[in-house]
Order: structure tokens, then C-alpha cells, then sequence
């Protein structure tokens, strides 16, 4: 099937639960690395997606270079399951990171690299800044900027409602992701989309669900217990959509609107500020505000722009962000190329 979904496992050698102390929460941790050296890859996803958003990234930046990779579901996103799951602030976000970092580390935690696209980007810059990852290589923010990130914020809202409320299935997710341009790779959308979408728990209750969804599933309750043929026919005519549950958004993204100012307002000044290499890669030409035009002026960061891409740059082009991201840590004596692979 096309759209079918695939699982993580084709990608990740491991999926970890790891407790941390704050609040008793609880943080998934996706990891992959059967070898024992090279840096750890941090890997930080955007609002609403999951560590499932770099598998594909991860099978390809595996063969380039030495490392292990980390890949971890942010609070309220993913598999993660913590007490207070309305608090996505910047703080509370970057705080968890380091508690991460030191269940799975201990106190002599290995190089870390910390890569993160646009949420997950910006709180890469404010855990980096606050130091809560104290054995820090490099930073790599991807297709994340604070002025445009600031003016996008008004339409925000306006996208988030224009997405649909529910999807009959897993692949009626992936589907829609693919075809309307949210990821443009579908291998990538394959086993992303899962990790981005739950089963209604109540789906009658359930926010956008339409009148004739909800009668369809009353209906169906009802099929089986009287399984009559009127009530059959019935059913299919009210709506021959709906057969079983649906699925919705894992995370209400539009219910987290306090906390977007504080993830991007100051970041440029913040990303510049961190005293370790930098990266950022953008899916086409952003406008750089001020403070990263000046900061670019005076060789504080490296920035390569990857064309013809997506917002989730690292899903629509892998290959090209595992290039930009093995080329830089090799540069900078973080890492060596894998034996045998041909730059």
C-alpha cells in the first residue's frame, strides 16, 4: 500500500521509556546505535510531530557518519506522558532536555550534537543557552527564524483550523500529509504520520467531528447489537465513511498559542550568544532578521539554504540535511566519515 504506515522499529534499534525526576514525567526516547563512539545526535522535533519525524534522517545520517543517535518525543507530543502537559514553556521544555540527557548519561554524558527543527529547534537554542547540556558540541537549528517565526504566529491559528479535525485511519493521515504538501517524502510521511495522530478517545465528544460522523458511529454501535437489516442499510446510507475509529491530532496545537512568543522572541540574539559551532539550515531563502544578517557577516554560524523543500526540511530532503550535518561535524573533528562511504 502506498500509504501504508511503517514502523519504527525499520528505523531505531531501541524505543527507551525514560523517567525523569521533575514533576514525574515521563519522556520516550527513541535511540539507535549499535556501536559505542561517536557523539550522540540530539534530535528535537517541530510542534506536533515526534521523534518518528527523523527516522528516515537517522537511517541515512547513520551510514555517513559515526555516531548514536537520540531521538526524543517533547512533553504532550508523541509516547510522552507527563503530569503538568499544558506547560510547554520554553523553560519547562529545555529543562526537560538536560533531565534527558542525565537519566541516560549519568554524570560523564558523551559529545552531544543537538539538532533541532523549528519548535524543537528553537528549544535546542534555549537548552544550549542555559546550559543544561553540559558536554555540548555544536548547535543545528533547522528552518527556524526568529522574525519570520514572530510574524507567522498571526496566521497560525488560521493553518491549524484549516487541517482536518479527524482522519478515518492512520493512512487516510499519511494521505492527506503527502497531498497537501506537509511532507512531501512519503516514506518519510509513512512512519512520521503515526507518531503525530491518536485514536479519539470519545469520539462523539470529539471537536470537529460532523453531525452525520457521529450518527454513523452511534449507528454502527447499534448494528451490532441488533445486526437487523434496516438498521444495516441504514447505516450505510447515513454515512458510508465511517467504519471504525477515528483518529485525531495528537497534540491541540492551538491550545498551546501562550507559549509561542516565548519559544521564538530573542532567539536570534540567544542562537548567536551559544559559545559552540552552529548550524542552521533553512528550506529556502528566509528572510535572516538583523541580529542573524550581522551575526552571518562575522562567520558566527554556518547557514546553507536547501531548495525546493518543505518546512520539515529534514523529511522532504534527508539526504541533503545528513550531507549539510555530516560535512560540518567532520569539519569541525566532531566525527569521522563511515568507512567505505564515498563523499
Amino acid at each position: 500500500k502506498y500509504f501504508s504506515p511503517l514502523s519504527w522499529s525499520e528505523y531505531f534499534e531501541a524505543m527507551e521509556d525514560v523517567e525523569v525526576e521533575n514533576d514525574n514525567a515521563k519522556d520516550i526516547s527513541f535511540t539507535v546505535a549499535p556501536i559505542s563512539h561517536g557523539p550522540v545526535l540530539l534530535l528535537l522535533h517541530g510542534g506536533g510531530h515526534s521523534a518518528l519525524s527523523w527516522a528516515v534522517f537517522t537511517a541515512v545520517i547513520y551510514n555517513r557518519i559515526n555516531c548514536r543517535v537520540v531521538a526524543m518525543d517533547l512533553r504532550a507530543h508523541g509516547d510522552t506522558k507527563v503530569k503538568n502537559s499544558d506547560d510547554l514553556s520554553a523553560e519547562t521544555m529545555a529543562k526537560d532536555i538536560g533531565k534527558v540527557v542525565e537519566a541516560l548519561y549519568g554524570e560523564n554524558p558523551p559529545p552531544i550534537m543537538m539538532i533541532g527543527h523549528s519548535m524543537g529547534g528553537a528549544i535546542a537554542v534555549h537548552t544550549a543557552a542555559a546550559n543544561h547540556v553540559p558536554s555540548l558540541l555544536g548547535l543545528c537549528v533547522i528552518d527556524v527564524v526568529e522574525g519570520t517565526a514572530m510574524d507567522a504566529l498571526n496566521s497560525m491559528q488560521n493553518f491549524l483550523r484549516s487541517r482536518p479535525k479527524t482522519f478515518k485511519s492512520v493512512e487516510n493521515a499519511i494521505e492527506w500529509s503527502v497531498k497537501s504538501g506537509q511532507i512531501r517524502n512519503v516514506e518519510s510521511a509513512r512512519v512520521s504520520m503515526g507518531g503525530q495522530v491518536k485514536k479519539c478517545e470519545e469520539p462523539l465528544n470529539s471537536p470537529g467531528v460532523s453531525k452525520s460522523i457521529s450518527d454513523g458511529i452511534i449507528e454502527e454501535e447499534e448494528e451490532e447489537e441488533e445486526e437487523g437489516e434496516s438498521n444495516h442499510k441504514r447505516k450505510k446510507e447515513d454515512d458510508q465513511e465511517v467504519k471504525e475509529t477515528l483518529y485525531t491530532w495528537q497534540i491541540d496545537l492551538s491550545k498551546t498559542e501562550k507559549y509561542w512568543e516565548g519559544w521564538f522572541s530573542g532567539l536570534s540574539a540567544l542562537f548567536l550568544s551559544c559559545p559552540v559551532p552552529k548550524l542552521l539550515l533553512l528550506a529556502g531563502v528566509d528572510r535572516l532578521d538583523k541580529d542573524l544578517t550581522i551575526g552571518q557577516m562575522q562567520g558566527k554560524f554556518q547557514m546553507q539554504v536547501l531548495p525546493q523543500c518543505g518546512h520539515a526540511v529534514h523529511e522532504d530532503a534527508p539526504e541533503k540535511v545528513a550531507d549539510a550535518l555530516a560535512s560540518f561535524m567532520v569539519r569541525h573533528k566532531f566525527t569521522e566519515f563511515k568507512e567505505g562511504f564515498l563523499w
